[in-house]
């Protein structure tokens, strides 16, 4: 037995939370039908091994872009579901995969829907993958709704890839530089220091302050390397692996001069993309809403969308008035989904401002990394000037005396 969180909505759009004890979020999924309710996320809440999550293997977006993109070409050609699944799992090498892949051809097999099998794994596959799943098996037309699937998720692919390669460069250079100033320092300088305290001179203060870091960092750099090492695993997983972490590494993100911006941007950029994806789907708006509030990956906007949902359009407000209450949207996105609703392609409207979001967050970023180089530069070249000036100043007295 397992717990699960669910949360769902009944016949009139009434938003139900809870928690039930039960052997899969399959039988949970029963449950709703036999109440009537229609699911909007299920979550299992069983413990794991750390370990295993941490550094076992894992599920990426590659290889859920692979399964999308290849069940859809399956379905296109007249392959049946079921058929589609057992040649995936002769395809594919790697444990983790196989092993999905199997529940999902069990999963078939029982008569059980498609969308159960993934919603038993919810870190590897979000409520908005499972719910649109939901809806293509409702509509009779999976084929599609893995189509966008896989264009979503290449999309997202593609923004991380811009992401990561953008941060590549200013990241190696503050690490290789850091390698650097703690070989300088630890090694380098204390041997300079000796020599120049072991003759008797006199040297200045600041020298003096550079020297003694130099000698204590060498008689103590196992220890400090140490340190920084479990410090640094320490800072990593309290604001990535803990709720109050994580909260607290939202805000201070959010408040960064520059990086908040973008980071807002990208939030944006998930909220049009998923919401145009599950109103494409067929979805009421509500419950759209609600998925999309636990997919865009920041708790600021989820609380917006929440917000939105339950105190705005429940409450009798069109989504262009509940959308005008809240300040975190930039005016002209608000104002282009008032307008959409009225003219009724707001999903379109949603999927145009997705590709722009995606394309400001692109130069944003190249903007950003513009103005980080030469700034890094900068502070590591004052760095070892002062290391520099520490040293060439007590040579110039030395010099002097002779």
């Amino acid at each position: 037995m397992a717990k699960f969180h669910y949360i769902a909505s009944d016949s009139r759009g009434k938003i139900v939370e809870g928690d039930m004890d039960t052997s899969s979020s399959a039988a949970v999924l029963g449950w709703m039908s036999q109440q009537g309710l229609h699911p909007v996320s299920i979550k299992s809440r069983e413990s794991k091994n750390v370990f295993s999550q941490q550094f076992g293997e894992s599920i990426t977006i590659e290889d859920k872009v692979f399964i999308t993109r290849y069940l859809a070409l399956m379905l296109r050609v007249g392959t049946d579901l079921f058929k589609a699944i057992d040649i995936l799992v002769t395809d594919f090498e790697k444990p983790v995969m196989k092993r999905l892949l199997l529940e999902v051809k069990d999963t078939l097999g029982k008569g059980q829907p498609l969308h159960s099998a993934f919603a038993n794994h919810p870190k590897q596959f979000s409520p908005v993958f499972v719910s649109l799943l939901r809806a293509g098996e409702a509509s009779g037309n999976l084929e599609n709704v893995f189509e966008r699937l896989s264009v979503d998720l290449e999309k997202e692919k593609e923004l991380r890839s811009k992401i990561k390669g953008a941060l590549i460069y200013p990241i190696t250079l503050v690490g290789l530089s850091l390698v650097v100033l703690f070989v300088m320092l630890s090694m380098v300088l204390p041997k300079i220091a000796e020599t120049f305290l072991s003759g008797g001179m006199e040297p200045p203060t600041f020298s003096k302050i550079v020297f003694a870091l130099g000698l204590f960092l060498n008689k103590y750099m196992i220890l400090i390397a140490l340190g920084l090492v479990g410090s640094g695993f320490g800072v990593w997983y309290f604001f990535s692996k803990t709720t109050v972490g994580g909260k607290m590494g939202t805000r201070i993100v959010a408040h960064l001069p520059l990086i908040g911006k973008i980071v807002q941007k990208i939030a944006i950029q998930r909220f049009a993309s998923t919401l145009s994806s599950l109103m494409r789907s067929g979805m009421p708006i509500l419950d759209s809403l609600e998925i999309t509030a636990s997919a865009v990956g920041s708790n600021e906007l989820k609380t917006v969308l929440m917000r939105i949902s339950r105190e705005g359009i429940m409450k009798g407000l069109t989504v262009g008035e509940a959308f005008k209450r809240e300040t975190y949207f930039p005016r002209v996105v608000v104002n282009l989904i008032a307008i959409s609703e009225k003219a009724g392609h707001m999903e379109d409207v949603l999927q145009t401002l997705s590709d722009f979001y995606e394309s400001e967050v692109d130069s944003s970023i190249k903007i950003l990394v513009s103005f980080l180089e030469p700034m890094l530069l900068l502070a590591i070249g004052l760095i070892v000037g002062l290391i520099a000036l520490a040293i060439i100043v007590p040579v110039y007295q030395l010099v002097g005396q002779i």
